[in-house]
């Protein structure tokens, strides 16, 4: 049975469903769609802390459906801007759960990633997947993942 890990980019995909199709992403839909595929080993959500009733909802509903949730807090700059970059967290632990896989898929639109897609994949002979809303995904992740979902139809609620 294929071992799969999962990294979702919670703030991205929030916000590209959000952007492109006014809707929200069915993560249950996901877990089922990927269960069928073979075994979710690792979950993890990144998402942002802002502490407000939905976001601890939301948060509660991803640990039920199996993800664990990391957290970070919301920083507001004083030029008003905000912070919350998950990046080097999403990072580090893919390059740590990747030997340990045959599948790392990776939800985000995100050409930051690419490069990191692309060394995993070859380091660990390993297939990379990523699911990301087509015109709001960067080409290049795009073309390091072996294979590129759009983010459509049962995927979106």
């Amino acid at each position: 049975m294929k071992r799969i890990a999962l990294f979702v980019d919670v703030q991205n995909i929030y916000y590209t469903c959000r952007q492109a199709y006014g809707r929200q992403f069915n993560y249950h839909a996901l877990w089922q769609r990927l269960n069928e595929q073979g075994e979710i080993v690792t979950a993890l959500a990144y998402a942002i802390d802002r502490g407000d009733d939905g976001q601890i909802k939301f948060q509660d509903a991803l640990k039920h459906i199996g993800f664990e949730v990391k957290l970070k807090p919301f920083i507001q700059r004083s030029d008003g801007s905000a912070k919350g970059d998950w990046d080097v967290g999403i990072t580090i632990d893919i390059m740590e759960h990747a030997p340990e896989v045959d599948t790392v898929i990776l939800l985000s639109g995100d050409g930051d990633f690419a490069l990191l897609l692309e060394h995993i994949g070859y380091k660990y002979s390993l297939e990379t997947e990523v699911y990301g809303v087509p015109e709001l995904s960067a080409k290049a992740l795009m073309d390091a993942a072996t294979q590129f979902h759009p983010i459509e139809g049962e995927l979106l609620r």
